[in-house]
């Protein structure tokens, strides 16, 4: 966006991640001290640095742009007082430069971003900052110069995959539904994003809504539907509230409702919320949901396309998917398909956390390694312990170690490595990560999440959890490998939806790559990475400890004992191995065996 009237405009990003970092105080202050000035402030949404939050962008008449992180409320007063009033940026602050030459590089090096475009640029609660970067453009192209047949054939051609996990040609989906006989026909917006950690949904619907409503438009028309649904899960407010207020808007500009644009397409949408179940995310069990009914998955076929909601042919594609076809519409399939891989096209939305330097969104074309995505992009591990290993595609995927990360993210490549694309959670782990650990923690949250409908899921993913339990807590049994690995293909044989179906992922692939881990808690009860509690013992240095007493403070058992300015002793019966001794010690005297 340029300046308002040739005068600065001061943005704020005020999607989740900057409100829960004190957005909202930056934004306030700002607003105070901008009162009588003629400097514009506006919010905006996620830009990806979620490791920087708050950020303030500073835009300067000439599109001059300066991106600040970490900003609090006084540093956005000097940064007022020198920047805006004085004419002089606050070069400690500057995360990003643009338009004057800077040789400060970006964050955003070696990223493409489609769905990513309008966040943290545009105000999303603004349809027409949407509309003032090309919004609904596309619907307007669709209605005006297309068939709904060229539609799904130009959507085809551009090779875009869902992306919300399996991959299937979003254009073939459509043109499934468009050609199943029933009436009326539906279109689905999955937004339950459950996966541990990742938050590109959530993202793009609290930044740039419109996109996703767009999409959906451009959908229905190419189908022939004339009511949709936007499923989000209730844990995202902020999402569900700027998505109302989005759908409220385009009802009023003529963008959703009757004769569309002067058309005779009509649609309507409406947002249903979810309570928060994993298993949601299925497209069967989020249709029952919407339907009033318990949300559990029914045996395909009939698939979606031709009995869905309400037993009526139904097309689902999650936000990401959406969010890139209006700009497909819009900028054409060849455009599109130039970037990615042969078989996969396009970008991907990846949310970045675990040990990972900068946290939070990045879009990379298809085809990216794991290694350039963690290092380039990622800024490689948050800690000064080498990298270990990739979780991909949550709980359903599956954990890409070290030696493999020059693969490339395409969804060919992972599985070959038995791992997947997802919906784009990437966990980066170092050297500090318990793979054995790791492994039971997503057999607990899936096993947690089984809707129970099925054995092989509800009592086989117990069984599971039940052994990676008992190797982590020191009383694995010589044969529990095994175990694990015969119950893994009877789950993923026998369960009925892809949850249980791919449950064992991360057990399986951290077991593939990650053996001698499994083998050093089995047969010589240790933890290589120090982390199971009933496997390691804390000790304090005597040589190092200077007795400042401070551990003692912390420790929530009473462990700790010792005179001031003498060397501590911790007392193993009672200590519960929380780490936080060594935390807080600033002497390094703390060890773990």
């Amino acid at each position: 966006m340029s300046t308002a009237n040739g005068s600065p405009v001061v943005k704020v990003g005020l999607s989740s991640c900057g409100v829960a970092a004190g957005g909202r105080g930056v934004y306030d202050a700002l607003a105070a001290k901008l009162e009588d000035s003629k400097v514009s402030l506006m919010q905006t949404g996620c830009i990806g640095m979620c490791y920087k939050e708050p950020l303030v962008e500073v835009l300067m008449p000439g599109n001059e742009r300066y991106l600040y992180g970490d900003v609090t409320p006084e540093k956005a007063e000097r940064i007022i007082e020198e920047h805006l009033f004085k004419g002089q940026p606050v070069k400690d602050w500057l995360l990003m430069v643009e338009g004057n030459g800077s040789d400060i590089a970006s964050p955003l090096e070696g990223q493409r971003r489609i769905v990513l475009r309008h966040c943290g640029i545009i105000d999303p609660e603004s349809i027409d900052d949407y509309i003032s970067v090309g919004g609904y453009g596309a619907i307007k192209k669709a209605l005006g110069s297309m068939t709904q047949e060229q539609v799904i054939d130009e959507v085809i051609e551009s090779g875009l995959r869902g992306r919300g996990g399996a991959g299937f040609s979003t254009g073939m989906k459509w043109r499934f539904a468009r050609e199943a006989k029933g009436s009326p026909k539906y279109i689905i917006c999955n937004a339950d994003e459950g996966d541990p950690g990742a938050f590109m949904d959530r993202s793009v619907l609290e930044s740039d809504p419109h996109s996703v409503l767009e999409g959906m438009l451009v959908a229905a028309y190419a189908i022939g539907a004339d009511e949709g649904y936007i499923y989000c899960r209730a844990e995202y407010p902020l999402a569900v509230r700027r998505l109302k207020l989005a759908i409220s808007l385009a009802q009023e500009r003529g963008f959703l409702g009757e004769s569309i644009l002067g058309s005779d397409f009509s649609f309507d949408l409406k947002i249903r919320e979810g309570a928060g179940a994993f298993v949601c995310g299925e497209e069967t069990a989020l249709m029952m949901s919407i339907e009033g009914k318990r949300g559990m998955p029914r045996s395909r076929p009939p698939f979606p396309a031709q009995s869905g909601l309400w037993g009526k042919p139904t097309s689902i594609n999650n936000v990401e998917t959406f969010a890139n076809v209006s700009w497909i519409i819009s900028n054409g399939a060849k455009e599109y398909n130039s970037l990615g891989t042969e078989k996969s096209k396009g970008t991907k939305v990846f949310a970045l956390a675990g040990k990972v330097a900068r946290g939070g969104l990045v879009e990379v074309p298809m085809g990216m390694t794991i290694n350039d995505i963690v290092f380039k992009v990622g800024g490689g591990t948050s800690s000064d312990l080498a990298f270990k290993a990739v979780q991909m595609g949550g709980p359903s995927g599956g954990c890409v170690p070290a030696s493999l990360a020059d693969t490339q993210v395409d969804y060919d490549s992972l599985s070959s490595i038995g791992a997947i694309m997802g919906s784009g959670g990437m966990l980066v782990m170092d050297e500090s990560t318990c793979m054995v650990d790791l492994a039971k923690f997503f057999l607990n949250f899936t096993q947690d999440e089984s809707c129970g409908k099925c054995v092989p899921c509800r009592v086989g993913t117990k069984r599971m959890l039940e052994i990676l339990e008992r190797i982590t807590d020191g009383k694995g049994h010589d044969d529990d490998i095994e175990k694990l690995e015969g119950l893994a293909d009877s789950i993923k044989r026998a369960s009925l939806c892809g949850l249980g179906q791919t449950a064992p992922n991360p057990a399986l692939t951290t077991i593939k790559y990650f053996r001698e881990e499994y083998e050093a808690h089995i047969k010589d009860k240790t933890c290589p990475a120090k982390k199971c509690p009933a496997l390691i013992t804390y000790e304090v240095l005597a040589d190092v400890c200077t007795g400042c007493t401070k551990c003692t403070k912390f420790c929530p058992t009473g462990a700790i004992a010792g005179e001031k300015k003498q060397p501590h002793v911790i007392d193993d019966a009672k200590c519960v191995r929380c780490g936080l001794c060594m935390d807080v010690c600033k002497f390094n005297s703390i060890n773990v065996f």
